[in-house]
């Protein structure tokens, strides 16, 4: 489906994005009341949770998984809270559906992005044992050939993960919502969904400033005080990005704390070899081996619980996304067929 390209704007300018939604005076039954400050006081929650109880905290892989986790149950809450609202798709704005289907769509790109990366981070972890290896049967010659070899993969770039750059900036554009007609339920819903977008805006910038080593693509947002979660999350993303500009500005390459530890280990281990020592023969070469493989257990197993969280975020965005078409497809046959043409066109788009 083409849309008509309208002229950029600047970003939010004139102040709250929920002005248009939920002008003052604006009226929602106790219910809906109720429902949407269940939906946000949750997402506050969850998201003072993430405040790291230290700096060390920020890209630690349980970190990384707690935010995955979180932005999962959101997704969750967002289906379940379409369900309590009893807004039949037929009644949502094509504007609605529009953004969805395309948010959708780009989030699904991130998690295939983000799995092909911690693929490749595996990857890493065999040549990894195949510096072990080397080093207890043909000594530091091949240990150090394998070790150039891990190097050069873990400082290689995924193209994958460039390519987010600029889905992020089309995920921070949707922010700016269209105009709800007179709906107190269709109301309800794009506020809570601003808190969605919001949320994982936030942990798709972190993550890609964690694999990439770069801040240029952290989005810095202010939620007022109207919505519930404003402040939790202003907190948040102080603490987090303030802390992530600062890992850059030191210009360290990497910045999962895991992979760090790693990368750690095996330099403590090729400065030996840099000495021309024997590393069998070396005390300190045999305590750095001790520690590069606790450190390689830990980020391998962590790798592994990361990689299904994506997956399960994956799933969620999908399933969300198959549910909406559905819906679509049997409302289009029964009441509007054109609109069934034309979210079919969107689909192969």
């Amino acid at each position: 489906m083409s849309r008509p390209q309208e002229p950029h704007r600047p970003f939010f300018p004139h102040g709250n994005p929920f002005r248009m939604i939920l002008p003052k005076g604006s009226y929602l039954s106790p219910k809906l009341q109720a429902l949407l400050n269940n939906f946000e006081e949750t997402l506050a929650g969850r998201l003072r949770k993430l405040v790291p109880k230290c700096k060390d905290d920020v890209f630690s892989v349980s970190w990384m998984l707690l935010a995955v986790q979180l932005l999962s149950e959101t997704h969750n809450d967002i289906k379940s809270l379409i369900t309590e609202l009893g807004l039949p798709v037929v009644d949502w704005d094509d504007k609605w559906i529009d953004v969805y289907l395309d948010n959708s769509v780009k989030l699904l790109d991130i998690c295939i992005a983000l799995s092909s990366e911690l693929s490749r981070l595996s990857q890493g972890q065999l040549l990894l044992h195949c510096v072990l290896r080397n080093l207890e049967q043909s000594g530091s010659s091949k240990a150090k050939s394998s070790i150039d070899s891990w190097r050069q993969h873990i400082g290689s770039k995924n193209p994958r993960i460039d390519n987010c750059f600029a889905i992020i900036d089309k995920l921070t554009e949707s922010l700016e919502l269209p105009k709800v007609k007179n709906s107190a339920k269709g109301k309800t819903l794009m506020r809570a969904m601003y808190g969605v977008r919001v949320q994982t805006l936030f942990v798709c910038s972190a993550f890609m400033s964690a694999f990439t080593g770069s801040d240029k693509k952290l989005i810095d947002l202010h939620v007022t005080g109207t919505h519930l979660w404003g402040e939790a999350f202003n907190d948040l993303q102080r603490c987090v990005f303030g802390e992530i500009r600062n890992l850059v500005l030191s210009d360290r390459n990497v910045l999962v704390k895991e992979l760090e530890a790693v990368s750690t280990s095996v330099s403590e281990v090729y400065s030996v070899f840099q000495e021309g020592v024997e590393p069998t023969k070396s005390e300190s070469v045999q305590k750095s081996v001790v520690e590069l493989r606790r450190n390689m257990d830990e980020l391998s197993s962590g790798l592994d619980l990361l990689a299904k969280e994506v997956d399960g975020f994956f799933h969620i965005v999908l399933s969300g996304r198959d549910a909406l078409l559905g819906n679509l497809r049997v409302s289009g046959s029964v009441f509007d067929p054109p609109k069934k043409h034309k979210m079919e066109e969107q689909l192969v788009r």
